[in-house]
């Protein structure tokens, strides 16, 4: 069983509805306050294309402070259908920016603005590339520690990259994940059963970055509207069936979960803040998750997904619990 926290974060009354802090959390208010706390620490960002192996290309964004020596590296993982401009990881930066870190900020594969790079779609177990793609941005820049965090699928893909760490040469000494999805087919059947914002707001998202994938690649992806219009259950199916080596949408995701035993193995430091009221991902899970000693779930009363906000100026607890434990506060 995992070594379970109850998370010290205490919202203002007003903002205890998990739907509201997890609308809130993505907002651009908290886009532009990003920008703002990263302007106002003089950092100079860098896009970056990082070789990922077997011809794929990803790209990224570098963050440093001139003329202050960095204590370590930190690679960012974004959530599905996010990239590496969203609210949450650019606030994530300029706290470990503060802290005194550099930061890289990777796109996966088809998120930001980097669909033209690779003529495959992305998936969720493309977990090879994104291994292969810390390996070369921790050559490219090596001041250690190397430590990493993602949200939500970001949480998942940061988690199975630290399980991988070893075996891959990757010196990673510590990895942070908010609310990050443990057992994909819960997830889906969560929000098919909850509060239609969630789903619609996914589709929306997926269905338009699949149109631009078709745009520049039509004869490869030539996916028609009406397979477009199908619910996401279906359309993954769907997708999974033509574009992915698994037999099934049941092979898919047990491809990617982390639910259960699946990072019993883990040698790499974890910490991992999720939210009991988090309308898409289960409590539930978190309590019966195998976990070994050296990783710790905080679980916080309220915050929806990966929301946390102290106030309504945007302000949030997450970002900054990411920066701390990075930084090893409290280990």
């Amino acid at each position: 069983m995992p070594i379970l926290h109850e998370s010290p974060y205490r919202p203002p009354r007003a903002l205890r509805n998990p739907h509201l802090q997890s609308v809130l959390g993505t907002s651009p208010l908290r886009r532009r306050q990003g920008q703002r706390r990263l302007q106002a620490l003089g950092a100079v960002s860098t896009m970056h294309l990082v070789d990922a192996g077997d011809g794929v290309c990803l790209q990224g964004v570098h963050s440093t402070r001139p003329g202050l020596a960095p204590r370590g590296l930190a690679l960012l993982l974004h959530g599905w259908e996010g990239s590496a401009e969203s609210s949450y990881m650019r606030l994530t930066a300029a706290a470990l920016l503060a802290r005194g870190f550099e930061v890289f900020r990777l796109n996966f594969r088809d998120h930001g603005d980097t669909h033209h790079l690779n003529e495959e779609l992305f998936h969720s177990n493309r977990i090879d590339e994104v291994v292969r793609a810390a390996c070369a941005v921790a050559a490219r820049f090596p001041t250690r520690p190397l430590v990493a965090a993602g949200y939500s699928l970001g949480g998942n893909f940061a988690l199975r990259l630290a399980l991988r760490a070893p075996e891959a040469g990757l010196p990673l000494a510590r990895v942070a994940a908010v609310c990050p999805v443990l057992d994909p087919a819960r997830t889906l059947a969560v929000m098919e059963a909850g509060l239609g914002l969630y789903h619609a707001y996914f589709q929306r998202k997926w269905t338009r970055s699949l149109r631009r994938k078709r745009a520049l690649f039509p004869q490869r992806h030539a996916i028609d509207e009406r397979t477009l219009g199908l619910d996401m259950r279906t359309l993954t199916r769907w997708l999974v069936e033509r574009h992915t080596e698994f037999a099934s949408l049941e092979d898919y995701f047990h491809g990617y979960t982390i639910a259960g035993d699946r990072l019993a193995r883990l040698r790499v430091p974890a910490r991992v803040l999720t939210a009991a009221d988090d309308p898409v991902i289960p409590v539930e899970d978190f309590h019966r998750w195998q976990l070994p000693p050296i990783a710790q779930v905080e679980i916080a009363a309220h915050g929806g997904h990966c929301g946390f906000l102290t106030s309504w100026r945007g302000d949030g607890y997450a970002e900054h619990w990411v920066a701390a434990h990075l930084a090893g506060d409290g280990d």
